[in-house]
Protein backbone atom coordinates (compact mmCIF):
# COMPACT_ATOMS: atom_id res chain seq x y z
CA UNK A 1 0.00 0.00 0.00
CA UNK A 2 2.81 2.37 0.92
CA UNK A 3 4.55 1.44 -2.33
CA UNK A 4 1.49 2.36 -4.39
CA UNK A 5 1.14 5.62 -2.46
CA UNK A 6 4.78 6.48 -3.14
CA UNK A 7 4.40 5.75 -6.86
CA UNK A 8 1.26 7.91 -7.01
CA UNK A 9 3.03 10.72 -5.17
CA UNK A 10 6.01 10.54 -7.54
CA UNK A 11 3.71 10.56 -10.56
CA UNK A 12 1.87 13.64 -9.24
CA UNK A 13 5.21 15.37 -8.73
CA UNK A 14 6.27 14.61 -12.29
CA UNK A 15 2.95 15.91 -13.60
CA UNK A 16 3.37 19.07 -11.52
CA UNK A 17 6.89 19.61 -12.89
CA UNK A 18 5.63 19.18 -16.44
CA UNK A 19 2.87 21.68 -15.71
CA UNK A 20 5.43 24.22 -14.45
CA UNK A 21 7.59 23.71 -17.54
CA UNK A 22 4.59 24.22 -19.83
CA UNK A 23 3.65 27.40 -17.97
CA UNK A 24 7.19 28.77 -18.29
CA UNK A 25 7.26 27.98 -22.00
CA UNK A 26 3.88 29.63 -22.45
CA UNK A 27 5.14 32.77 -20.72
CA UNK A 28 8.39 32.95 -22.69
CA UNK A 29 6.98 31.94 -26.07
CA UNK A 30 5.47 35.37 -27.00
CA UNK A 31 8.79 37.06 -26.20
CA UNK A 32 10.67 34.53 -28.29
CA UNK A 33 8.29 34.95 -31.21
CA UNK A 34 8.55 38.71 -30.94
CA UNK A 35 12.36 38.48 -30.90
CA UNK A 36 12.35 36.28 -33.99
CA UNK A 37 9.83 38.46 -35.83
CA UNK A 38 10.35 42.08 -34.77
CA UNK A 39 7.88 44.74 -35.82
CA UNK A 40 9.20 47.47 -38.12
CA UNK A 41 7.53 50.56 -39.47
CA UNK A 42 8.09 52.56 -42.60
CA UNK A 43 10.40 55.08 -40.87
CA UNK A 44 12.97 52.33 -40.25
CA UNK A 45 13.30 51.57 -43.97
CA UNK A 46 13.31 55.27 -44.92
CA UNK A 47 16.14 56.01 -42.49
CA UNK A 48 18.17 53.02 -43.64
CA UNK A 49 17.67 54.01 -47.29
CA UNK A 50 18.90 57.56 -46.64
CA UNK A 51 21.94 56.32 -44.71
CA UNK A 52 23.00 53.84 -47.40
CA UNK A 53 22.23 55.93 -50.51
CA UNK A 54 25.45 56.58 -52.50
CA UNK A 55 23.70 59.35 -54.46
CA UNK A 56 23.01 61.39 -51.33
CA UNK A 57 26.59 60.87 -50.16
CA UNK A 58 27.79 62.06 -53.58
CA UNK A 59 25.76 65.27 -53.27
CA UNK A 60 27.15 65.82 -49.78
CA UNK A 61 30.71 65.46 -51.06
CA UNK A 62 29.99 67.83 -53.95
CA UNK A 63 28.83 70.49 -51.51
CA UNK A 64 32.04 70.07 -49.51
CA UNK A 65 34.06 70.40 -52.72
CA UNK A 66 32.25 73.66 -53.56
CA UNK A 67 33.36 75.10 -50.21
CA UNK A 68 36.93 74.49 -51.32
CA UNK A 69 36.15 76.18 -54.65
CA UNK A 70 35.02 79.26 -52.72
CA UNK A 71 38.32 79.31 -50.83
CA UNK A 72 40.19 78.98 -54.12
CA UNK A 73 38.35 81.99 -55.57
CA UNK A 74 39.11 84.05 -52.45
CA UNK A 75 42.75 83.02 -52.74
CA UNK A 76 42.97 84.43 -56.29
CA UNK A 77 41.84 87.83 -54.93
CA UNK A 78 45.04 88.11 -52.91
CA UNK A 79 48.43 89.22 -54.28
CA UNK A 80 50.11 86.41 -56.20
CA UNK A 81 53.77 85.87 -55.39
CA UNK A 82 55.97 83.75 -57.64
CA UNK A 83 59.65 83.03 -57.94
CA UNK A 84 61.15 82.62 -61.42
CA UNK A 85 64.54 81.95 -62.86
CA UNK A 86 65.88 81.71 -66.41
CA UNK A 87 69.32 81.42 -67.97
CA UNK A 88 70.64 81.58 -71.53
CA UNK A 89 74.05 81.22 -73.18
CA UNK A 90 74.60 81.91 -76.91
CA UNK A 91 78.22 81.07 -77.86
CA UNK A 92 80.04 82.65 -80.82
CA UNK A 93 82.41 80.20 -82.50
CA UNK A 94 84.88 81.51 -85.08
CA UNK A 95 82.68 84.54 -85.63
CA UNK A 96 79.49 82.53 -86.07
CA UNK A 97 76.63 82.98 -83.60
CA UNK A 98 73.77 85.20 -82.53
CA UNK A 99 74.22 88.92 -82.73
CA UNK A 100 75.67 89.70 -79.34
CA UNK A 101 73.90 93.07 -79.32
CA UNK A 102 70.61 91.20 -79.36
CA UNK A 103 71.35 88.09 -77.34
CA UNK A 104 73.88 89.64 -74.94
CA UNK A 105 75.75 86.37 -75.25
CA UNK A 106 74.49 85.09 -71.92
CA UNK A 107 71.70 86.06 -69.56
CA UNK A 108 70.78 84.95 -66.06
CA UNK A 109 67.80 86.11 -64.05
CA UNK A 110 66.33 85.08 -60.68
CA UNK A 111 63.32 87.16 -59.67
CA UNK A 112 60.64 87.34 -57.02
CA UNK A 113 57.42 88.60 -58.63
CA UNK A 114 54.29 90.06 -57.02
CA UNK A 115 51.11 90.61 -59.10
CA UNK A 116 47.81 92.08 -57.95
CA UNK A 117 44.62 92.80 -59.88
CA UNK A 118 43.13 96.07 -58.65
CA UNK A 119 39.71 95.73 -60.28
CA UNK A 120 38.83 92.14 -59.36
CA UNK A 121 36.37 92.62 -56.47
CA UNK A 122 33.25 92.45 -58.62
CA UNK A 123 34.63 89.51 -60.55
CA UNK A 124 35.40 87.64 -57.32
CA UNK A 125 31.94 88.42 -55.99
CA UNK A 126 30.38 87.13 -59.21
CA UNK A 127 32.36 83.90 -59.02
CA UNK A 128 31.39 83.37 -55.37
CA UNK A 129 27.75 83.96 -56.27
CA UNK A 130 28.05 81.38 -59.05
CA UNK A 131 29.48 78.82 -56.63
CA UNK A 132 26.66 79.51 -54.16
CA UNK A 133 24.11 78.90 -56.92
CA UNK A 134 25.83 75.62 -57.74
CA UNK A 135 25.62 74.70 -54.08
CA UNK A 136 21.90 75.58 -54.07
CA UNK A 137 21.41 73.36 -57.13
CA UNK A 138 23.17 70.45 -55.45
CA UNK A 139 21.16 70.98 -52.27
CA UNK A 140 17.95 70.94 -54.29
CA UNK A 141 19.06 67.83 -56.18
CA UNK A 142 19.78 66.12 -52.85
CA UNK A 143 16.34 67.02 -51.49
CA UNK A 144 14.68 65.84 -54.71
CA UNK A 145 16.65 62.60 -54.61
CA UNK A 146 15.54 62.09 -51.00
CA UNK A 147 11.90 62.64 -51.97
CA UNK A 148 12.24 60.20 -54.87
CA UNK A 149 13.87 57.64 -52.60
CA UNK A 150 11.15 58.07 -49.96
CA UNK A 151 8.46 57.67 -52.61
CA UNK A 152 9.94 54.44 -54.01
CA UNK A 153 10.54 53.00 -50.53
CA UNK A 154 7.01 53.92 -49.45
CA UNK A 155 5.48 52.34 -52.57
CA UNK A 156 7.42 49.12 -51.97
CA UNK A 157 6.55 49.15 -48.26
CA UNK A 158 2.88 49.41 -49.18
CA UNK A 159 3.30 46.49 -51.60
CA UNK A 160 4.95 44.37 -48.89
CA UNK A 161 2.24 45.31 -46.39
CA UNK A 162 -0.37 44.23 -48.95
CA UNK A 163 1.40 40.89 -49.37
CA UNK A 164 1.51 40.50 -45.60
CA UNK A 165 -2.25 41.09 -45.42
CA UNK A 166 -2.77 38.52 -48.19
CA UNK A 167 -0.83 35.94 -46.19
CA UNK A 168 -2.79 36.62 -43.00
CA UNK A 169 -6.14 36.54 -44.77
CA UNK A 170 -5.42 33.34 -46.70
CA UNK A 171 -4.10 31.76 -43.52
CA UNK A 172 -7.35 32.58 -41.69
CA UNK A 173 -9.43 31.21 -44.56
CA UNK A 174 -7.35 28.02 -44.62
CA UNK A 175 -7.83 27.60 -40.86
CA UNK A 176 -11.59 28.05 -41.28
CA UNK A 177 -11.76 25.54 -44.13
CA UNK A 178 -9.58 23.07 -42.24
CA UNK A 179 -11.94 23.24 -39.29
CA UNK A 180 -14.98 22.75 -41.51
CA UNK A 181 -13.24 19.89 -43.34
CA UNK A 182 -12.95 17.93 -40.10
CA UNK A 183 -16.65 18.40 -39.44
CA UNK A 184 -17.60 17.59 -43.03
CA UNK A 185 -15.56 14.39 -42.95
CA UNK A 186 -17.48 13.27 -39.88
CA UNK A 187 -20.82 14.17 -41.47
CA UNK A 188 -19.83 12.28 -44.63
CA UNK A 189 -19.06 9.18 -42.58
CA UNK A 190 -22.54 9.46 -41.11
CA UNK A 191 -24.00 9.64 -44.64
CA UNK A 192 -25.30 13.18 -44.14
CA UNK A 193 -23.23 14.38 -47.09
CA UNK A 194 -22.18 12.50 -50.18
CA UNK A 195 -18.59 11.47 -50.76
CA UNK A 196 -18.49 13.61 -53.90
CA UNK A 197 -19.42 16.72 -51.90
CA UNK A 198 -16.68 16.02 -49.39
CA UNK A 199 -14.15 15.57 -52.19
CA UNK A 200 -15.29 18.88 -53.74
CA UNK A 201 -14.71 20.62 -50.43
CA UNK A 202 -11.35 18.88 -50.05
CA UNK A 203 -10.24 20.19 -53.46
CA UNK A 204 -11.19 23.72 -52.33
CA UNK A 205 -9.15 23.24 -49.15
CA UNK A 206 -6.10 22.08 -51.10
CA UNK A 207 -6.48 24.96 -53.52
CA UNK A 208 -6.59 27.39 -50.59
CA UNK A 209 -3.43 25.79 -49.20
CA UNK A 210 -1.67 26.41 -52.51
CA UNK A 211 -2.97 29.99 -52.56
CA UNK A 212 -1.55 30.50 -49.06
CA UNK A 213 1.82 29.14 -50.16
CA UNK A 214 1.85 31.40 -53.20
CA UNK A 215 1.00 34.40 -51.01
CA UNK A 216 3.89 33.56 -48.68
CA UNK A 217 6.33 33.33 -51.60
CA UNK A 218 5.11 36.68 -52.95
CA UNK A 219 5.50 38.25 -49.51
CA UNK A 220 9.09 37.00 -49.23
CA UNK A 221 9.90 38.33 -52.71
CA UNK A 222 8.36 41.75 -52.01
CA UNK A 223 10.14 41.98 -48.65
CA UNK A 224 13.48 41.13 -50.25
CA UNK A 225 12.93 43.90 -52.81
CA UNK A 226 12.17 46.36 -49.99
CA UNK A 227 15.46 45.47 -48.29
CA UNK A 228 17.24 45.82 -51.64
CA UNK A 229 15.88 49.33 -52.27
CA UNK A 230 16.72 50.41 -48.71
CA UNK A 231 20.25 48.95 -48.89
CA UNK A 232 19.58 46.51 -46.03
CA UNK A 233 21.50 43.21 -46.05
CA UNK A 234 19.68 41.74 -43.05
CA UNK A 235 17.72 38.62 -44.07
CA UNK A 236 15.38 38.79 -41.07
CA UNK A 237 11.73 39.02 -42.12
CA UNK A 238 9.93 41.35 -39.73
CA UNK A 239 6.26 42.07 -39.20
CA UNK A 240 5.38 45.36 -40.90
CA UNK A 241 3.25 47.91 -39.12
CA UNK A 242 0.40 49.54 -41.01
CA UNK A 243 1.78 52.44 -43.08
CA UNK A 244 0.71 55.83 -41.76
CA UNK A 245 0.62 58.55 -44.41
CA UNK A 246 -0.36 62.19 -44.19
CA UNK A 247 -3.90 63.04 -45.11
CA UNK A 248 -4.06 64.42 -48.66
CA UNK A 249 -4.52 68.15 -48.01
CA UNK A 250 -3.78 70.45 -50.94
CA UNK A 251 -1.27 73.18 -50.05
CA UNK A 252 -1.93 76.76 -51.13
CA UNK A 253 1.59 77.04 -52.55
CA UNK A 254 3.56 74.16 -54.07
CA UNK A 255 6.91 75.82 -54.68
CA UNK A 256 9.41 73.01 -54.14
CA UNK A 257 9.48 71.71 -57.71
CA UNK A 258 9.54 75.24 -59.16
CA UNK A 259 12.51 76.13 -56.97
CA UNK A 260 14.88 74.62 -59.53
CA UNK A 261 13.57 77.05 -62.18
CA UNK A 262 14.18 79.96 -59.78
CA UNK A 263 17.75 78.79 -59.24
CA UNK A 264 18.25 78.55 -63.01
CA UNK A 265 16.98 82.13 -63.40
CA UNK A 266 19.52 83.34 -60.86
CA UNK A 267 22.21 81.41 -62.73
CA UNK A 268 21.31 83.24 -65.95
CA UNK A 269 21.59 86.58 -64.15
CA UNK A 270 24.97 85.52 -62.76
CA UNK A 271 26.17 84.48 -66.22
CA UNK A 272 25.03 87.81 -67.67
CA UNK A 273 27.01 89.66 -64.99
CA UNK A 274 30.05 87.53 -65.82
CA UNK A 275 29.74 88.55 -69.48
CA UNK A 276 29.56 92.22 -68.47
CA UNK A 277 32.62 91.89 -66.24
CA UNK A 278 34.66 90.40 -69.09
CA UNK A 279 34.21 93.68 -70.96
CA UNK A 280 35.24 95.93 -68.08
CA UNK A 281 38.70 97.53 -68.04
CA UNK A 282 41.35 95.47 -66.27
CA UNK A 283 44.05 97.14 -64.20
CA UNK A 284 46.86 95.35 -62.41
CA UNK A 285 50.11 96.27 -60.69
CA UNK A 286 53.24 94.22 -60.28
CA UNK A 287 56.62 94.41 -58.62
CA UNK A 288 59.70 92.23 -58.73
CA UNK A 289 63.16 92.11 -57.30
CA UNK A 290 66.18 89.88 -57.74
CA UNK A 291 69.12 89.40 -60.08
CA UNK A 292 69.07 90.03 -63.84
CA UNK A 293 72.38 90.21 -65.73
CA UNK A 294 74.00 89.61 -69.11
CA UNK A 295 77.47 89.33 -67.48
CA UNK A 296 78.85 91.93 -69.92
CA UNK A 297 79.45 94.78 -67.53
CA UNK A 298 79.84 94.58 -63.76
CA UNK A 299 77.54 91.54 -63.24
CA UNK A 300 77.97 91.80 -59.47
CA UNK A 301 75.99 95.06 -59.58
CA UNK A 302 72.94 93.63 -61.45
CA UNK A 303 70.78 93.18 -58.36
CA UNK A 304 67.67 95.36 -58.49
CA UNK A 305 63.91 95.77 -58.48
CA UNK A 306 61.12 97.10 -60.68
CA UNK A 307 57.44 98.08 -60.43
CA UNK A 308 54.82 98.57 -63.09
CA UNK A 309 51.16 98.28 -64.08
CA UNK A 310 49.04 96.68 -66.78
CA UNK A 311 45.86 98.16 -68.26
CA UNK A 312 43.48 96.46 -70.70
CA UNK A 313 40.38 98.19 -72.19
CA UNK A 314 38.12 96.20 -74.58
CA UNK A 315 37.16 98.24 -77.63
CA UNK A 316 35.84 95.93 -80.35
CA UNK A 317 35.52 92.14 -80.64
CA UNK A 318 33.08 91.64 -83.50
CA UNK A 319 29.88 91.98 -81.37
CA UNK A 320 30.64 88.84 -79.38
CA UNK A 321 29.03 90.37 -76.28
CA UNK A 322 25.67 90.77 -78.02
CA UNK A 323 25.87 87.21 -79.35
CA UNK A 324 26.43 85.87 -75.84
CA UNK A 325 23.46 87.92 -74.59
CA UNK A 326 21.24 86.52 -77.34
CA UNK A 327 22.32 82.95 -76.60
CA UNK A 328 21.63 83.44 -72.89
CA UNK A 329 18.22 84.95 -73.73
CA UNK A 330 17.16 81.80 -75.57
CA UNK A 331 18.12 79.68 -72.57
CA UNK A 332 16.07 81.93 -70.28
CA UNK A 333 13.06 81.74 -72.58
CA UNK A 334 13.30 77.93 -72.73
CA UNK A 335 13.46 77.68 -68.93
CA UNK A 336 10.40 79.92 -68.58
CA UNK A 337 8.45 77.72 -71.01
CA UNK A 338 9.37 74.58 -69.07
CA UNK A 339 8.35 76.21 -65.79
CA UNK A 340 4.90 77.23 -67.06
CA UNK A 341 4.31 73.78 -68.54
CA UNK A 342 5.38 72.04 -65.33
CA UNK A 343 3.10 74.19 -63.14
CA UNK A 344 0.10 73.30 -65.32
CA UNK A 345 0.98 69.61 -65.21
CA UNK A 346 1.48 69.66 -61.46
CA UNK A 347 -1.95 71.21 -60.86
CA UNK A 348 -3.55 68.69 -63.19
CA UNK A 349 -1.75 65.82 -61.50
CA UNK A 350 -2.88 66.90 -58.04
CA UNK A 351 -6.46 67.33 -59.23
CA UNK A 352 -6.55 63.83 -60.77
CA UNK A 353 -5.02 62.21 -57.70
CA UNK A 354 -7.42 64.01 -55.38
CA UNK A 355 -10.36 62.84 -57.50
CA UNK A 356 -9.09 59.25 -57.54
CA UNK A 357 -8.66 59.24 -53.76
CA UNK A 358 -12.24 60.48 -53.32
CA UNK A 359 -13.59 57.80 -55.68
CA UNK A 360 -11.57 55.14 -53.86
CA UNK A 361 -13.09 56.17 -50.53
CA UNK A 362 -16.59 55.79 -51.97
CA UNK A 363 -15.73 52.39 -53.43
CA UNK A 364 -14.35 51.19 -50.07
CA UNK A 365 -17.65 51.99 -48.37
CA UNK A 366 -19.56 49.93 -50.95
CA UNK A 367 -17.14 47.00 -50.64
CA UNK A 368 -17.44 47.00 -46.85
CA UNK A 369 -21.20 46.70 -47.21
CA UNK A 370 -20.75 43.77 -49.58
CA UNK A 371 -18.34 42.09 -47.15
CA UNK A 372 -20.86 42.43 -44.35
CA UNK A 373 -23.48 40.55 -46.37
CA UNK A 374 -20.95 37.94 -47.57
CA UNK A 375 -19.78 37.31 -44.00
CA UNK A 376 -23.34 36.95 -42.81
CA UNK A 377 -24.03 34.42 -45.56
CA UNK A 378 -20.97 32.37 -44.53
CA UNK A 379 -22.14 32.33 -40.90
CA UNK A 380 -25.57 31.14 -41.92
CA UNK A 381 -24.20 28.45 -44.23
CA UNK A 382 -21.72 27.34 -41.56
CA UNK A 383 -24.56 26.70 -39.14
CA UNK A 384 -26.55 24.87 -41.81
CA UNK A 385 -23.46 22.83 -42.67
CA UNK A 386 -23.45 21.40 -39.15
CA UNK A 387 -26.96 20.11 -39.66
CA UNK A 388 -26.52 19.05 -43.27
CA UNK A 389 -29.12 21.56 -44.55
CA UNK A 390 -26.92 23.31 -47.10
CA UNK A 391 -25.13 22.10 -50.19
CA UNK A 392 -21.35 22.10 -50.01
CA UNK A 393 -21.22 23.84 -53.39
CA UNK A 394 -23.33 26.73 -52.00
CA UNK A 395 -21.05 27.00 -48.99
CA UNK A 396 -17.97 27.11 -51.24
CA UNK A 397 -19.60 29.80 -53.40
CA UNK A 398 -20.28 31.87 -50.29
CA UNK A 399 -16.65 31.54 -49.19
CA UNK A 400 -15.38 32.49 -52.66
CA UNK A 401 -17.63 35.55 -52.72
CA UNK A 402 -16.34 36.59 -49.31
CA UNK A 403 -12.72 36.09 -50.38
CA UNK A 404 -13.27 38.05 -53.59
CA UNK A 405 -14.81 40.93 -51.66
CA UNK A 406 -11.98 40.93 -49.11
CA UNK A 407 -9.36 40.85 -51.86
CA UNK A 408 -11.07 43.75 -53.60
CA UNK A 409 -11.16 45.73 -50.36
CA UNK A 410 -7.48 45.12 -49.64
CA UNK A 411 -6.53 46.06 -53.19
CA UNK A 412 -8.64 49.20 -52.96
CA UNK A 413 -7.04 50.21 -49.66
CA UNK A 414 -3.57 49.58 -51.06
CA UNK A 415 -4.36 51.64 -54.16
CA UNK A 416 -5.59 54.41 -51.88
CA UNK A 417 -2.31 54.39 -49.94
CA UNK A 418 -0.32 54.53 -53.19
CA UNK A 419 -2.45 57.41 -54.45
CA UNK A 420 -1.89 59.30 -51.19
CA UNK A 421 1.85 58.66 -51.50
CA UNK A 422 1.85 60.13 -55.01
CA UNK A 423 -0.31 63.07 -53.92
CA UNK A 424 1.99 63.90 -51.01
CA UNK A 425 5.00 63.64 -53.33
CA UNK A 426 3.68 66.22 -55.79
CA UNK A 427 2.09 68.37 -53.08
CA UNK A 428 5.33 70.00 -51.87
Amino acid sequence: MRYLFAIRKMRNWIIFKEFLIICCIAMLLPSAIKAQNPTRNIDYFLQEAVKSSPTLKDYKNQKQALKIDSLLVLATAKPQVTASSAGMYAPIIKGYGYDEALSNGQVLEALLNVNYDLLNKKKISNQLQGIKLQSDSIKYAGELSTFDLNKSITDQYIAVYASQQDVNFNKNVFTLLKKEETLLKELTRNNIYKQSEYLTFLVTLQQQQLTLKQAELQYQSDYAMLNYLAGITDTTVAVLAEPTLKNPVLLTENDFFTKRFDIDSLKYINQKQAIDLNYKPKLGVYANSGYNSSFILQPYKNFGASVGFTLSIPIYDGHQKKMQYDKLGFSTLTASTYKDFFIRQQKQQLYMLSKQISNTDQLSAQINEQIRFAKGLIDVNSKLLHTGDVKVADYIIAINNYMAAQNLLRQTNINRLKLINQFNYWNK
